[in-house]
């Protein structure tokens, strides 16, 4: 016979073995985190140290958690690098006025669909999804770029990939799930119609998706080189990134060795492998100070916008 004393004995006994390895979970838990983190951490925090390092040291592979012998030589040698600007300049402009633009088409796309009372929605949104799945493929979409007169335009890396499907249902949901149908009706009472009631109520509180949207955008087009090596052949209209692929692919950095000796044409050469994280450091800049304004809608927004509908 079990008495009482014996059955809260066996309780805590069985409630100290469940914290035991909870302990346990959560210690290993940490430590492979910890261990991610470095893995993943590492490579970056490597390219950051390598460019302010001095170039023999990164060159002869002493350079490995700490910058050895400080020096901004490469960001002095980036700055005379012409091509850099002028591909800044090119994407900075591809990054604003292509986010813009998906801004306003998602948007566009995303409110009707979630309103119950648009009655062709499911077409549409049949239609939008069968694109997630099936495309014309890269011939026949350079065909009509081309036919459409974009190739060497500044519209050729943004009107292509104008509109998300994945972000256009993120965006959807959000509307359906965190705007309720009584605000609409009041507006209404308020002689308010559907565009007023989108720009004054709906985006004002649409703000953590929009941002998470927004990033996702500016990311992609910050990032984009690959529509450049196919619909751009004008230097003057090439994106950063691709004078930092030729950078780094073909080693194609102006700096002049004639009427150098051995030792500073070797210094030279030394310093151009410098260049190349001076330049990565330089190009990601600007996204990593993006994030932590939006960092804080972030979570909010991917998550609601994603877990229903």
């Amino acid at each position: 016979m079990v008495t009482g004393k014996d059955w809260r004995s066996k309780k805590v006994n069985g409630a100290g073995s469940m914290l035991h390895s909870d302990k346990i979970f959560d210690t290993t838990n940490f430590l492979l985190m910890i261990l991610f983190f470095f893995l993943f951490a590492w490579p970056l925090w490597f390219i950051v140290i390598a460019s302010f390092s001095d170039p023999a040291a990164v060159w002869n592979g002493k350079v490995v958690l700490l910058p050895k012998g400080f020096s901004l030589e490469a960001y002095r040698e980036i700055l005379k690098y012409k091509s850099i600007w002028l591909g800044y300049r090119n994407t900075i402009i591809y990054t604003i006025l292509g986010t813009l633009i998906n801004l306003v088409l998602t948007v566009c796309a995303a409110y009707p669909l979630s309103r119950k009372d648009f009655m062709p929605k499911n077409f549409f949104m049949f239609m939008f999804m069968l694109t997630m799945y099936f495309s014309g493929g890269l011939i026949p979409t350079y065909l009509v770029v081309s036919k459409l007169n974009l190739v060497n335009t500044i519209w050729a890396m943004i009107i292509p990939g104008a509109i998300s499907i994945y972000n256009v249902i993120i965006t959807r949901t959000y509307f359906m799930n965190s705007i309720p149908e009584s605000l609409e009706e009041a507006a209404e009472l308020d002689g308010a119609n559907s565009l007023q009631f989108l720009l004054r109520i709906v985006l004002p509180l649409s703000k953590p998706v929009i941002a998470v949207i927004a990033l996702y955008y500016a990311v992609g087009h910050w990032n984009d080189f690959f529509s450049a090596l196919i619909y751009i052949h004008k230097k003057e209209l090439l994106p950063l990134q691709t004078f930092l692929r030729d950078l780094l692919i073909q080693n194609q950095v102006n700096i002049d060795m004639t009427g150098l000796d051995p030792v500073a044409a070797e210094r030279k050469m030394k310093l151009a492998q410098t260049i190349k994280y001076g330049v990565i450091v330089v190009s990601s800049v600007p996204v990593l100070c993006f994030y932590p304004l939006v960092q804080k809608h972030f979570v909010k927004g991917i998550m609601i916008g994603s877990v229903k509908g």
